[in-house]
């Protein structure tokens, strides 16, 4: 960077001292940074304006006005010109640099949650001048690609159990605003590390929007699933069943419990949910069998909806009972999408109303991109070995079926 010599006006000393210092700042760092300019110029010319030399290999033709955006405001620089060929400065490089990184952060500020509205108002005090709604979308737009690359990239590995989920959110379609479903699959693969598989916009939690949904992870290389753990959505259930023939289904356990306390009085709650707790941690088949059985005839009178749900409901919560004991615990429950999706909730609540499909798609996208990588980087959810360890023994005609494990 060329040596600058910059002398100051009194009316610049005395409003940076007594007046503006914000305008003052403004006058006298785009003044230092024209002095840089010119001094690039003479440094490439080999020659000061005006300046006879023989060794000038250039001369100047006025110059051009470039904006430059900076933490103390958006400053006017004059940029030199030359006759011949263009003017070169490490100055914009740098800029073009620190733009690119600048748009990044306008991204990063809506990914965590920042609205448009406060987008402008945080770079208006950041660097002096505002972005309009629409610019700041159109810097989203460039997530765009790297979401669809990662939401389509080939599923390769054998994941044997997969956590689903569908989040709720709002949508502007035309003049009328409709609730739209994010379906979200999260696979197990075989060094025990979680990984988002996919992700896609539902019409609903229907049968439909769910088969269509696992059709695309399949035909991205998802099979052989042993297990799949989610709510009980609608549909979610006989998608599995007729896209995926020969995996279980085991319904979250932690969901069930708040289905059951919701429908009671509060001074019930703790009770049952201690109680069904009990039953969730029975260390055998046979044994949550014998607790069910005194929960029904405990509660048969006092409780009949809770006994009703369970009786119906035993069979898909004790699926996981037909894995080793060291891959229950987390595979009983939803809880590790739940976590994510309170991250993407936490978005929400500032967007509320997305204004279409894409955006929904771009902005949860870039967050679950960002959970895979951590997780990739993270320790392992679950202990494999075990797993690879029964593995072993399934008929491979049997497309994986797990045995029951006593």
């Amino acid at each position: 960077m060329p040596k600058v010599e910059l002398n100051l006006e009194d009316d610049e000393l005395k409003e940076l001292l007594l007046g503006d210092r914000d305008k003052a700042m403004q006058s006298i760092m785009a003044k230092i940074l024209d002095e840089i300019l010119k001094s690039e110029a003479t440094e490439q010319i080999k020659a000061k304006a005006y300046e006879r030399s023989d060794e000038r290999t250039n001369s100047r033709n006025g110059y051009r006005v470039r904006q430059l955006t900076t933490r103390v405001g958006s400053l006017e620089l004059h940029v030199p010109k030359l006759r011949h060929g263009n003017f070169s400065t490490q100055l914009f490089k740098r800029y073009q640099r620190s733009e690119q990184a600048f748009d990044l952060a306008l991204m990063e500020m809506v990914i965590q949650g920042v609205s448009t509205r406060k987008v402008a108002e945080i770079t208006k005090k950041l660097c002096g001048t505002t972005f309009s709604k629409s610019t700041v979308s159109a810097l989203c737009n460039n997530l765009d690609d790297q979401v669809l690359d990662f939401n389509r990239r080939p599923l390769t590995q054998k994941y044997a159990f997969v956590y689903a989920d569908a989040i709720l959110f709002k949508v502007h379609r035309g003049h009328v605003v409709t609730s739209n479903s994010l379906l979200v699959a999260i696979g197990i693969d075989p060094s025990g590390r979680r990984e988002v598989l996919g992700f896609d916009i539902g019409d609903s939690e229907s049968k439909a929007s769910w088969m269509d949904f696992f059709s695309e992870l399949k035909q991205r290389g998802l099979t052989n699933v042993d297990m799949f753990v989610s709510d009980a959505h609608c549909g979610l259930k006989d998608a599995v069943t007729v896209q995926f023939q020969g995996s279980l289904w085991q319904r979250c356990q932690f969901h069930f419990s708040n289905d059951c306390t919701s429908i009671l009085a509060l001074k019930d709650r703790k009770e049952v949910a201690n109680r069904l707790k009990d039953l969730f941690n029975a260390p055998t088949y046979d044994q949550a069998v014998e607790r069910r059985d005194q929960l029904v005839k405990d509660w048969q009178a006092e409780f009949p909806k809770v006994v009703k749900k369970l009786e119906n409901s035993f069979n898909e919560l004790m699926v996981v009972y037909q894995l080793p004991e060291e891959l229950r615990k987390r595979l009983r429950t939803n809880n590790t999408i739940e976590r994510v999706n309170q991250e993407i909730r936490r978005r929400d609540r500032v967007i509320r109303i997305f204004p279409n499909d894409l955006s929904v798609l771009r902005l949860m996208g870039a967050l679950l991109i960002e959970q895979n990588e951590k997780w990739a980087a993270g320790p392992r959810y679950l202990n494999m070995t075990v797993y690879h360890g029964i593995e072993k023994d399934y008929n491979s005609e049997e497309a994986g079926m797990l045995k029951l494990v006593k």
